[in-house]
């Protein structure tokens, strides 16, 4: 969800840097409300969708290897569809099954989030999910050895103390879930 462009900064030039199939790179040459320029490097993702399924006291966490950081992380399950504009809720079941293998009753939107806005234009969508059931996983060839685990909310909270989860996203949607009081 863009906000509409302000005066503070007017773009003179913007140059696509590197583009792949999940991220464009641009570089903007702009100049600043008082008249002096510089430069913006801007990274700009689709939007996402960040699940957190809830039953029975447990919230349901995925680990995986994030290539990035060289290391398997424990977070809420997520993501995107590059190239294809989704509805987010639509996103968000698919993401939950492919997964999780789980399908809610219930996916409540708890709001939306700017991942780093400092750098990119990507945003995503949280969900609370609940009434959950037991399917099938279609884990996409990128998510390798991703396993999904219910753990009791007060040991998940643990592990965010203790540095065992990580992710800013997770951490930021259980915050946002927390304060709404659906945690």
């Amino acid at each position: 969800m863009n906000q509409p462009p302000t005066t503070e900064i007017r773009t003179e030039q913007s140059t696509v840097v590197y583009r792949n199939r999940w991220m464009t790179v641009r570089e903007d040459h702009v100049v600043r409300a008082d008249g002096s320029s510089g430069i913006f490097g801007v990274v700009e993702k689709p939007d996402f969708a960040v699940i957190a399924a809830f039953e029975a006291g447990k919230l349901v966490l995925v680990e995986q290897y994030r290539y990035p950081v060289k290391a398997r992380q424990w977070e809420l399950p997520q993501g995107s569809w590059e190239g294809q504009d989704i509805d987010p809720l639509t996103l968000a079941k698919a993401e939950l099954l492919e997964e999780t293998g789980l399908v809610a009753g219930t996916m409540l939107h708890a709001g939306h989030l700017l991942l780093a806005s400092g750098y990119s234009n990507q945003g995503y969508d949280v969900y609370f999910a609940s009434g959950l059931t037991q399917s099938e996983t279609a884990l996409d060839p990128e998510e390798q050895g991703l396993v999904a685990h219910a753990f009791p909310l007060a040991e998940v909270e643990a592990m965010i103390r203790s540095g065992s989860i990580q992710d800013a996203t997770s951490v930021a949607a259980l915050g946002l879930l927390r304060i709404k009081g659906l945690l």
